[in-house]
């Protein structure tokens, strides 16, 4: 387990803080990849309920 050492030699075991970084927003091509990918989910949701509604009706 890892440990810091205080002022006085103390130690301590609390968990290190991890490195903060800043996020960086998407460029073009992700946010193309994105709405590609929302559209195509989108789409399949759409042909689920699709299905899901002519089978139960058919019966």
């Amino acid at each position: 387990m890892p440990y810091t050492t205080e002022e006085g030699g103390r130690l301590n075991n609390f968990a290190r803080e991890p490195k903060v970084y800043k996020a960086e927003p998407p460029n073009k091509k992700q946010q193309i990849t994105y709405i590609v990918l929302g559209v195509a989910a989108a789409a399949l949701l759409g042909g689920v309920f699709f299905v899901a509604f002519s089978v139960s009706n058919a019966a």
